[in-house]
């Protein structure tokens, strides 16, 4: 893809940077963001972010929930799965079994 179907835009705190999609989030801010440690750590950010605005950001809390409605929050996918299922494993707990 070229520069020329890429937008220029420019955020809040006066990151410039090129985007094609209607999506607003900064990707510099977004790297910014990125914990450095912890579950949410091996997500990729859209995953990471269904996550937070789910109020889920700990692996107690991820707990409460089943697979299927984790699917279900706008930005999880499937492969994100293996990655929570391991970290929850790792502390003794799993997804909650109900359907």
């Amino acid at each position: 893809m070229s520069n020329s179907d890429r937008e220029r835009r420019t955020c809040n705190k006066g990151h410039t940077y090129f985007k094609s999609s209607d999506c607003p989030t900064c990707p510099i801010c977004e790297q910014e963001r990125q914990p450095g440690s912890g579950f949410l750590s091996n997500l990729s950010a859209p995953a990471r972010r269904a996550l937070e605005r789910e109020g889920i950001t700990s692996l107690q809390e991820l707990s409460k929930y089943s697979e299927k409605e984790i699917l279900q929050f706008h930005g999880m996918g499937p492969a994100s799965l293996p990655k929570l299922r391991t970290a929850l494993s790792e502390q003794g707990l799993s997804f909650n079994l109900k359907e």
